[in-house]
């Protein structure tokens, strides 16, 4: 199950522009000083709670880039190319292209914009949702 909604996340955001890399787990592991990694998207399953024939996972997705030193201008640029980005692949797995019977998403998504969050000066959105998945594991 995890592994499916991971994968099908990281392909949905590898179709669009503004994004050149899409990683996944503990953010820290990522080598956030290469440039050439960004625009980065990059998916955590917060947490997974069972309720009988489905799993509701809640997920959070950074959407970032860098902020040009010499003109912190393009800060605003980051944020409006991340956030059309999210909204676009949301919109897709939602009721687009990418929506199957596989999982539902449940609620609102929750966009939350970030600037200097980690060492090197990034800008971005803290995508979060909720995502309904079915429970295939059988009982014995």
């Amino acid at each position: 199950m995890v592994y499916d909604l991971i994968n099908k996340i990281k392909t949905a955001f590898l179709e669009e522009p503004f994004v050149n890399t899409v990683t996944d787990g503990d953010i820290f592991q990522v080598d956030l000083a290469k440039r050439t990694l960004f625009p980065l998207s990059h998916i955590m399953i917060n947490n997974a709670t069972h309720q009988g024939n489905v799993i509701q996972f809640n997920v959070t997705i950074l959407l970032m880039d860098i902020i040009n030193q010499k003109d912190e201008s393009n800060k605003n640029v980051i944020w409006n190319t991340q956030l059309a980005l999210g909204v676009r692949v949301m919109d897709r797995l939602n009721r687009g292209d990418l929506r199957n019977d596989f999982w539902e998403l449940t609620g609102t998504p929750n966009f939350e914009p970030f600037t200097e969050r980690f060492e090197n000066d990034l800008a971005g959105w803290a995508l979060t949702f909720d995502v309904v998945v079915k429970n295939n594991i059988t009982i014995c």
